[in-house]
C-alpha cells in the first residue's frame, strides 16, 4: 500500500515523495535525513505506532508537519494524533485526490481531520484510562500474568492488579482481555 500511495502522490505535479519507511522506528531517522515538510503516517506500524512517531517527529523535526493516514477510524486515535501534534487525521478510504488536497492543506498550516471522525470523537469524550492504566493494559495484551506485568513495568503486584481493577470498571468489561479489547476498539491504547 505505502509503494502504491508514494506512486499515486509522485504523479501530482508539486508533490514528491522524499522517503518511505516501513517501520515507525525508523521514521524519525529518514525525516531527519530528508527533511519533509509533510509525513504521511499510519497508526499500525512494526517497531513503533504511528502515533508515538508523530510525537517524536514534533520533537525532532518540528517543521515536518505530520497527517495520519489509517484504516483505524477510531475517536480515541484522532484524541491522541492531536496530543501527539498530528496536523491531520483521515481514513484510507477516500481517494487519492482527496489526500494530496489534504497535504497541500496541512502543508499551509491547517488542520484536516475527517469530519465523520471528529464528530464520532466529539461524541465520544476522552479516554477515561489513566496513562498508567492504558500502560498496565498494554503490558495485559500478550496474556501475561499479574507477575510479568509488574515485572515489566516494575510495579508490585497488587499496583498492578489495582490499576487492571480500576481499567475494567472504567471499560465496563469482566476482566482484562475484554478491557484490552474495549480500550483498543476505542483508540484508547
Amino acid at each position: 500500500m505505502r509503494g502504491a500511495l508514494a506512486l499515486l502522490l509522485g504523479m501530482e505535479a508539486d508533490i514528491e515523495v522524499v522517503a518511505q519507511v516501513g517501520r515507525g522506528d525508523a521514521i524519525v531517522d529518514a525525516a531527519l535525513t530528508s527533511r519533509p515538510d509533510v509525513a504521511l503516517l499510519d497508526i499500525e506500524l512494526p517497531g513503533l505506532s504511528g502515533l508515538d512517531a508523530a510525537a517524536e517527529l514534533r520533537d525532532e523535526v518540528p517543521d515536518c508537519r505530520v497527517l495520519i493516514l489509517t484504516t483505524f477510524g477510531r475517536p480515541g486515535y484522532l484524541r491522541r494524533a492531536m496530543e501527539a501534534g498530528a496536523a491531520g487525521f483521515l481514513v484510507k478510504d477516500g481517494p487519492v485526490e482527496e489526500l494530496a488536497a489534504a497535504i497541500r492543506r496541512v502543508l499551509t498550516g491547517e488542520t484536516v481531520i475527517d469530519p465523520a471522525l471528529a464528530a464520532a470523537a466529539l461524541s465520544a469524550g476522552p479516554s477515561p484510562l489513566t496513562a498508567r492504566e492504558r500502560d498496565v493494559l498494554n503490558a495485559a495484551v500478550d496474556g501475561a500474568t499479574v507477575a510479568d506485568i509488574a515485572d515489566r513495568l516494575r510495579l508490585s503486584e497488587s499496583t498492578v492488579r489495582n490499576y487492571l481493577s480500576s481499567a475494567i470498571g472504567k471499560t465496563g468489561t469482566r476482566n482484562r482481555m475484554e478491557a484490552v479489547r474495549t480500550a483498543r476498539g476505542q483508540g484508547w491504547l
